[in-house]
C-alpha cells in the first residue's frame, strides 16, 4: 500500500516537473515571438521611411492589367524591368531581364533581353522592343516577348532606379566588389576610375547603367548581370536575412510587382537558406546573331535572327526540365 502511495506521489511531482516545463517553453516561445514581431515590424516600417520617396507605393494600380498565365511544373519567369522615366508618361524601359526559376533543380537563370532588338510589337509594328514598355507597359511587353519568342512570362516586377541605391546598401552593405577595366563617367554623374574596388549603392547603380564606351549596351548588359549574381550571393548572409524585414519596407515603394505572396515566400526561402544554385545567365540576342541597322522611323536598332535567338533561348529555359527527364 505504502509502494503505491509513494509511486503516486512521484508520478504527481512527474507531472507537476512537466507542467513547469513546457508551461516555461511556452512563455518563452510568447516572449521571443513578441520580441521577433516588434523588431520585424520596427525594420520593416524603418524601410517604408528610407523609402518615402519611392513612386511604387500602391502595387497593382500603376499598370494595365498583367495577363501572364499562373507557373507550372515549378518553372517561374519574372519580367524585371527598369525604367529610365525622368518623370514622363511614356517612358521607354532601361533595362528588360527575365529572370527564371527552376522550384524543382533550384536553379536560378537570367536573361538580358537587349533593349534595341528590332521586333514586331502587337498592335504598334516593327519597332525596338523597349518601347512597347512605352506603348502598354508590362502587359504589352509580355505580349511582345511571347509573339517573337515564344516565352511565357509569369509575372512582373519594375524597379524605381532611385531605389537601387538603397536596397543595395540594405543588401550588401559593406560593398561589391569589381573590376573597373577603363574610367566611366559620362551620363552617371560621377567618375569611376579603373582598378579593382569595392563600390556602394549609388556607385554601383552608375557603374550598372554606363553605356558610353565601345561595347555601348553590350557593356552595360554584362555589369547587370554581373552585379545581380553577386547581389544574390549577399542575399544569403545572415545579416541581410536579419534585414529582411527591412528591405520588403523598401521594396513596397520602390517596386512595383504582381508576384503573389506564396511565391515570394518560395523564392525567399531558397535563396535565403542558401538552396538556390549560382545564377546562369544568357544575353539575347546572341554573338553573330545581328546586325546594327538604322532606320528614319526609330534610330539605330539590332536587326536580329529571330528564329536563331528563340531557338537558343526557349533552349537555355528549358535545359534543366530536360536533365530531369533523362
Amino acid at each position: 500500500m505504502e509502494e503505491v502511495v509513494v509511486f503516486k506521489l512521484e508520478r504527481s511531482k512527474r507531472k507537476k516537473h512537466r507542467f513547469r516545463w513546457r508551461r516555461a517553453f511556452f512563455i518563452l516561445f510568447v516572449f521571443i515571438f513578441l520580441i521577433g514581431g516588434t523588431y520585424s515590424i520596427i525594420q520593416y516600417k524603418q524601410g517604408l521611411s528610407a523609402a518615402s520617396d519611392g513612386k511604387y507605393k500602391n502595387d497593382g494600380t500603376t499598370f494595365e492589367q498583367f495577363n501572364g498565365n499562373l507557373p507550372d511544373n515549378g518553372q517561374i519567369n519574372v519580367l524585371l524591368l527598369g525604367s529610365d522615366s525622368r518623370g514622363e508618361k511614356n517612358a521607354r524601359t532601361d533595362s528588360i531581364l527575365i529572370a527564371h526559376y527552376d522550384q524543382n533543380t533550384k536553379q536560378p537563370k537570367l536573361v538580358s533581353i537587349m533593349r534595341d532588338m528590332y521586333v514586331e510589337i502587337p498592335g504598334h509594328g516593327k519597332q525596338k522592343i523597349n518601347a512597347a514598355y512605352a506603348f502598354g507597359g508590362p502587359e504589352l511587353l509580355r505580349e511582345t516577348i511571347k509573339q517573337n519568342f515564344n516565352v511565357d512570362i509569369n509575372y512582373y516586377a519594375v524597379v524605381d532606379f532611385n531605389g537601387f541605391s538603397k536596397i543595395v546598401d540594405t543588401i550588401a552593405p559593406d560593398g561589391i566588389k569589381v573590376n573597373i577595366s577603363h574610367e566611366m563617367s559620362s551620363g552617371i554623374g560621377m567618375t569611376l576610375h579603373p582598378g579593382e574596388q569595392t563600390l556602394h549603392g549609388k556607385e554601383l547603380l552608375g557603374y550598372v547603367r554606363f553605356r558610353h564606351d565601345q561595347l555601348s549596351d553590350f557593356g552595360r548588359v554584362e555589369r547587370q548581370q554581373e552585379v545581380l549574381s553577386k547581389l544574390k550571393d549577399q542575399a544569403t548572409n545572415i545579416k541581410s536575412v536579419l534585414k529582411l524585414p527591412k528591405l520588403l519596407g523598401l521594396f513596397d515603394s520602390y517596386i512595383d510587382t504582381n508576384v503573389d505572396t506564396k511565391t515570394n515566400l518560395i523564392l525567399g526561402k531558397d535563396f535565403i537558406t542558401g538552396q538556390a544554385k549560382n545564377v546562369q545567365t544568357l544575353r539575347i540576342p546572341l554573338d553573330n546573331t545581328f546586325e546594327n541597322q538604322r532606320y528614319d522611323d526609330v534610330g539605330e536598332v539590332l536587326n536580329i535572327d529571330l528564329d536563331k535567338n528563340k531557338e537558343e533561348l526557349q533552349k537555355f529555359l528549358k535545359d534543366d526540365n530536360e536533365s530531369r527527364k533523362k
